[in-house]
């Protein structure tokens, strides 16, 4: 079996620790709510209605599941982040393995985020395929699994995410 040198680096990042707490920049609250719901085209009165909510059982309006990640995004900058994945990824980066796209995204909630609920994020790096041909060219699938937590500490959500990253197959003119 051949070796691939690569693929031994990056998957090392595997045991790297998670990322430090990110926390979101505000509180989950209604104006941002009612925006996701606008943007998501989501009607669902349990989200801009506090009646609706509490006859539902909800203390008050709750944020969609859906908008876990949006709470903690951390913009363009990237503030904060830095785990196994981020230098994973800045390895195969240097190693010429530019291109990227998401495959695919998991999502799991424990509980509805309330109004006033503070999130913090943290990040790991869990898995890396070997090299793979894939349509798009070779590279390495690389798995990160976020945990999001609120001010108490509690899990209210996990997230697992793919990416390839990979060298595009050259096109002829």
């Amino acid at each position: 079996m051949e070796t691939d040198p690569l693929y031994e680096t990056v998957s090392a990042h595997i045991a790297d620790p998670p990322s430090d707490p990110v926390p979101a920049w505000d509180p989950v609250n209604q104006p941002m709510i009612r925006h996701w719901c606008d943007a998501m085209g989501d009607e669902l009165p349990i989200y801009t209605d506090a009646a609706a909510a509490r006859e539902a059982g909800h203390p008050d309006v709750v944020a969609p599941p859906a908008s876990l990640q949006a709470w903690t995004m951390p913009g363009l900058r990237m503030r904060g982040f830095e785990d196994g994945t981020t230098r994973a990824q800045a390895t195969l980066v240097e190693a010429g393995y530019r291109a990227v796209v998401a495959t695919d995204c998991e999502q799991t909630y424990h509980r509805y985020l309330t109004i006033g609920d503070h999130l913090y994020a943290t990040s790991r790096l869990d898995s890396v395929s070997p090299r793979k041909k894939t349509a798009l060219g070779e590279g390495y699938f690389l798995t990160s699994v976020t945990e999001y937590r609120d001010q108490h500490g509690e899990l209210v959500g996990e997230m697992l995410f793919r990416t390839l990253w990979f060298q595009p197959k050259e096109t002829r003119a």
